[in-house]
């Protein structure tokens, strides 16, 4: 066994649960996929991210969904929130009017040309929440135009910290493009852009959480937004996964590991000596 590339291997996916964990702003990303050749109209994978060099691909993904408020669906360019997916993607769901599981299913995975659209005009809040607990946030938006606003919550769905709105002028390129059932044949740039749980005015105590509120045009008092918001957010396309953390059984059992690496190195040298 190659001692220093063991030991970089486990410092590496240390720093993939706890690496940037609380750092004091919103963060640029680069998305990594799978299929390089891909096509924009069918399956999108996602395979990694980079921030600062440092690889990440722990990822945790949406398995439960709770639709606050959502414009109706009522033909054509109306509604809010639907679920999207491009017309040759073999992993997502296509539905105008969706339901909390339909939310899932185009949350739930790394294909990111299975995302959540939204009309110009609409209104939405939706609740989801990760398979694990998360310490960042990784967002894309369809079209690099748009704004969405995120804020932490509990396992009930309370508030927690403060809203944090990324711009549609925030959005650094992904390097990717898609195409999905509901705009056509158009193919679009796509937007990235990281949050951290200091964005979401969380105490530095708070090491992770559970799920966000994903919302546009959503007003403080806690329904649908006005014109001037509606104009503000201009429809986002969407979707997110979270920086899963380690369980605390394996970042001990990659300490252990880890410090086994070490002794077992300075065993070597001094038998050397």
């Amino acid at each position: 066994m190659n001692t220093k590339l063991s030991l970089s291997v486990f410092l590496g996916l240390l720093a993939g649960g706890l690496g940037f964990a609380g750092s004091a702003q919103a963060f640029s990303f680069q998305t990594n996929l799978l299929n390089e050749d891909y096509n924009p109209r069918g399956d999108v994978w996602l395979n990694s991210v980079e921030v600062n060099g440092n690889i990440f691909s722990n990822f945790a993904f949406v398995d439960r969904a709770d639709i606050l408020y959502n414009d109706p669906y009522t033909g054509g360019n109306t509604g809010a929130a639907s679920s999207d997916m491009g017309p040759l993607a073999t992993v997502g769901r296509s539905v105008e009017d969706p339901t909390n599981e339909d939310i899932v299913a185009s949350l739930g995975n790394n294909n990111l040309n299975s995302i959540i659209d939204g009309e110009d005009r609409g209104s939405f809040a939706i609740n989801v929440w990760f398979d694990r607990r998360v310490d960042n946030l990784f967002l894309w938006e369809r079209g690099m135009n748009s704004a969405v606003t995120v804020q932490a919550i509990d396992g009930r769905g309370n508030s927690l910290g403060n809203t944090f709105t990324i711009t549609k002028d925030r959005w650094d390129n992904a390097g990717f493009r898609i195409n999905t059932m509901e705009i056509g044949r158009n193919v679009q740039d796509v937007g990235s852009w990281g949050v951290s749980l200091a964005d979401l005015g969380l105490d530095p105590s708070v090491r992770s959480i559970g799920g966000i509120r994903v919302s546009a045009a959503w007003s403080e008092s806690g329904g649908p937004g006005d014109d001037a918001l509606r104009a503000f957010y201009n429809g986002p396309d969407w979707k997110v996964v979270g920086a899963a953390v380690p369980e605390p059984g394996m970042i001990f059992g990659l300490g252990a590991i880890g410090a086994g690496f070490v002794a077992s190195n300075l065993r070597k040298k001094a038998n050397k000596a």
